[in-house]
């Protein structure tokens, strides 16, 4: 059921698409009815912030406490599942990634764990967030699954974008990246300027694809869900709801797996040298 009364279906669906936003320039809360003519650069969504930053620190102190506690003996659920996480990110590593690096593995295992906890949120029923909200601060508009933010997908992936710049310099060097450049596919120098355009494109769609790929994904379910709240009953919601949630799961935790691979398999390729 929707949190307040709506006339209809259209307003109910803005209503849970609609982030909780503050002015930069002002430091207050953005007014929802006014949330289209609020698209600039100091408009922050600070639920997305909020909770991508509480769900990094629960990996952190999880991961960390298991860490301490770690036993040579018959491992417990949480040891147990924690080391499968490791396993399974190492052996993935090891597949793609042919050089030697100590960020890679800390990088991956951040990369999944957190993507998977953003993804996860888009399984808590899409009023529970929205009534607390609206019963504590006054507010319920707010957004809680911070993978359906383009933002957020989108600072992920510049930070990867930073690391395969970083390390194409670093290993090729200047020169060397260059060339690269400019003088593949094509190695003849008379096609320099198609070669710059054609490498250019690849380059910079590496961190468009990983954004848009995670964000279109999770926004699309994220939307199904509310869909189904808004245009069903609430006795008969969980009909549709209980199958739609058991095959989100899938692609909750293949979304979170193939932004991992690609990030490994994009500085795989920044770090052989030519």
């Amino acid at each position: 059921m929707a949190i307040d009364k709506v006339p209809n279906i259209q307003e109910y669906i803005s209503h849970h698409l609609t982030n909780l936003q503050l002015d930069l320039r002002t430091f207050k809360l953005v007014n929802p009815n006014n949330i289209g003519i609020y698209k600039n650069f100091w408009i922050l969504n600070i639920d997305s912030m909020f909770f991508s930053l509480i769900l990094g620190l629960l990996f952190l102190m999880i991961f960390y406490k298991i860490a301490n506690r770690v036993t040579t003996g018959v491992p417990g659920r949480f040891q147990s599942g924690v080391e499968l996480i490791f396993v399974f990110v190492d052996k993935n590593i090891k597949d793609i990634y042919r050089s030697k690096n100590s960020l890679i593995g800390p990088l991956s295992l951040t990369i999944f764990v957190w993507c998977l906890l953003m993804n996860l949120m888009d399984l808590i029923p899409t009023d529970l967030f929205p009534y607390i909200s609206k019963c504590t601060i006054g507010l319920s508009t707010i957004r809680i699954v911070p993978s359906t933010d383009i933002n957020i997908t989108t600072a992920m992936a510049l930070g990867v974008f930073i690391l395969i710049i970083y390390y194409s310099l670093r290993i090729k060097g200047i020169s060397g990246f260059t060339k690269e450049l400019t003088l593949f596919p094509f190695k003849n120098p008379i096609f320099i300027p198609i070669n710059i355009i054609l490498e250019s494109v690849s380059l910079f769609a590496k961190p468009i694809s990983l954004s848009l790929r995670l964000f279109g994904n999770m926004y699309s379910g994220e939307l199904i869900f509310i869909l189904i709240n808004g245009l069903l009953p609430w006795w008969i919601q969980w009909m549709l709801n209980v199958p739609w949630a058991i095959f989100h799961i899938l692609i909750i935790v293949l979304q979170a797996f193939i932004f991992m691979v690609l990030t490994v398999v994009y500085l795989s390729m920044a770090s052989e040298e030519h």
